[in-house]
């Protein structure tokens, strides 16, 4: 069936064309292909050889009894007619006969070109396929998750089984005079089980569960996103009850700007106001509750964010160490595992989401299954945490420069010798000066203590770990030789410097003030704020090269430890320090 309707665009093309070639068979058909002059056309009335003549404005088109025809010149005699027709010669005048089937043709030829054009513009435009939006439904899966199979995010659940509750048994709310929320908002750091937390609520409720991205509503196209909008919403109705889910809501949800022309009829602004005409449409007792995510609370328009739209919000946060051990074992469910310390491993997986976690355990049981291990073992967790933060190792290291290794080791023992002097509570537990697939000449693997906020003076620290691979190569070798490796190092450095003195009111040239809430007045501040922060970092560099000249025996050490073996783990820094 999808075939045929795929195969009748053809109908009217290949309509189109034989009316072109009628057309042109009207126009240049009758007429003949060669001339002769009038006398030859007398002879051979004389003769009765001639069968047709075809009148035109300036020439006479003759069609002989043999089947040849010629043209020749119209003298344009008002008896010529005449003598023909006592010859029994037929006459055609072409400028009464032609225009009438031309001008047929024309509008036959008209109306198949814009069946055409129409048809076209419906599979360019989309409108013939708005009904038919990609909507997923998951109240037939038997495998559908519910709240056992999402761990971690407990404050997140908690505030969710409301939905759950309400989806079940409406009349208990109906009775207290309760309405429940119309939608909800689920925000958060990317990778934090927004989406399963949403499929949970459905699987619980045992409800039909529409997923979309907020991608599936924008087009170039006026109209169709709101009209998709429109549709999925009836689609939901349709089923009494039902949870919509909408994926990244800030692809149209934005805030939106002035007023003006210039705005009213933006594609997005319809897709926006068609939701929220929708969301103020539906009452309690249709039991359709809207879920929403995005990774910015702060981006999305009022209008949304108010009570009766999506009037609840519910952070899901970054896993806590209880939390990632829960995420880690359920992980861990159906794979062959033994002696893995869950506890070690959520202990050294700090400020990880629950995705970058999945992806810890998957890279580790790929490590287990190339090495063809019977069991997934803590060694492969390791391995598969320096890979999902630092990349692979590069195997072929042959090329590198004796010098540049020397470089490389004193740059990494200048970080891990700052940091177990200036953030003991932070944890360094490896150190290598192996080149990885990330483009990094070596690395320094630091495990950051569980932290809801961080305080000035830890901030200041970390800007001098930073630091502690620039300060290392210039003590060692001279201010001329240092090297580009501290790129990466330096723009953090910069990142953390300018959020202190311009978003944490930790700096003196904006005080308690916020550099981004001052809109274009933040313009002559510019200038100020950076050169605090110049000076801040500058100090902090300072203090770093001191801290390094007095502890150059741990520096040499670790740096040749470094040279020898390559790779230091925590067990060979605890000997060294």
């Amino acid at each position: 069936m999808n075939k045929l309707k795929k195969n009748i665009i053809f109908i009217p093309i290949i309509t189109a064309i034989i009316s072109i070639l009628a057309l042109g068979y009207l126009s240049f058909g009758s007429k003949a292909n060669y001339n002769k002059q009038y006398s030859y056309f007398l002879q051979d009335i004389t003769d009765n050889s001639v069968s047709k003549v075809i009148f035109d404005n300036n020439s006479l088109t003759i069609f002989l009894k043999d089947g040849s025809k010629y043209s020749t010149t119209n003298p344009n005699s008002p008896t010529l007619k005449e003598e023909l027709l006592k010859h029994n010669i037929e006459v055609l005048d072409e400028n009464i006969a032609s225009p009438s089937k031309t001008i047929i043709s024309l509008i036959l030829l008209s109306s198949i070109i814009s069946i055409v054009f129409i048809q076209l513009s419906k599979k360019s435009l989309g409108t013939s396929k708005i009904t038919n939006l990609d909507v997923k439904d998951f109240s037939e899966d038997k495998n559908a998750l519910n709240f056992n199979s999402v761990a971690g995010n407990e404050e997140a659940k908690e505030s969710l089984m409301d939905i759950v509750d309400f989806l079940k048994k409406p009349e208990k709310y109906k009775e207290y005079g309760a309405r429940m929320p119309k939608g909800v908002i689920l925000y958060g750091s990317p990778g934090t089980g927004k989406t399963l937390l949403a499929k949970a609520v459905a699987g619980e409720a045992k409800v039909p569960f529409y997923a979309l991205s907020g991608s599936d509503f924008v087009q170039v196209y006026v109209g169709v996103g709101a009209a998709r909008i429109r549709n999925l919403f009836k689609k939901a109705k349709s089923h009494g009850k039902a949870v919509i889910f909408i994926d990244e809501i800030d692809a149209i949800g934005k805030k939106r700007g002035g007023s003006g022309a210039a705005t009213s009829n933006d594609e997005r602004d319809q897709t926006l106001n068609a939701l929220l005409t929708e969301m103020s449409g539906f009452g309690e007792k249709e039991g359709i509750v809207v879920i929403a995510a995005t990774n910015r609370l702060d981006t999305l328009d009022p209008a949304l964010l108010r009570p009766g739209r999506f009037d609840r919000h519910i952070e899901v946060s970054l896993p806590d160490l209880c939390a990632r051990e829960k995420i880690i074992s359920l992980h861990l469910n159906n794979k062959p595992h033994n002696n893995i310390n869950i506890n070690d491993v959520a202990k050294k997986t700090a400020y990880f989401s629950g995705a970058k976690l999945e992806n810890l355990i998957n890279e580790a049981a790929i490590i287990a299954a190339k090495e063809n291990s019977s069991y997934l073992i803590q060694e492969h967790i390791d391995k598969a945490f320096s890979i999902v933060l630092a990349g692979y190792e590069k195997k072929e290291r042959g090329h590198y420069l004796e010098e540049d290794r020397l470089l490389t080791s004193y740059h990494e023992a200048g970080h891990a010798v700052i940091s177990l002097i200036k953030t003991p509570e932070d944890k360094v537990s490896k150190i290598t000066i192996i080149p990885t697939t990330k483009g990094a000449g070596g690395y320094t693997l630091t495990i950051p203590k569980d932290s809801s906020y961080q305080r000035l003076d830890y901030l200041k620290n970390r800007i001098m770990v930073l630091l502690g691979g620039r300060a290392a190569e210039e003590l060692i070798f001279g201010k001329d030789k240092i090297s580009t490796g501290a790129e990466g190092d330096l723009k953090q450095t910069t990142e953390i410097a300018m959020a202190i003195i311009s978003e944490y009111g930790m700096g003196n040239t904006l005080g308690l003030l916020k550099l981004s809430g001052l809109g274009q007045l933040s313009n002559s501040y510019g200038n100020p704020v950076v050169e605090e922060c110049r000076e801040l970092v500058n100090s902090l560099y300072e203090e770093t090269l001191n801290t390094l000249k007095d502890s150059k025996d741990l520096l040499d050490k670790m740096a040749m430890e470094l040279m020898d073996k390559e790779t230091l783990t925590e067990e060979d820094i605890r000997e060294l320090s």
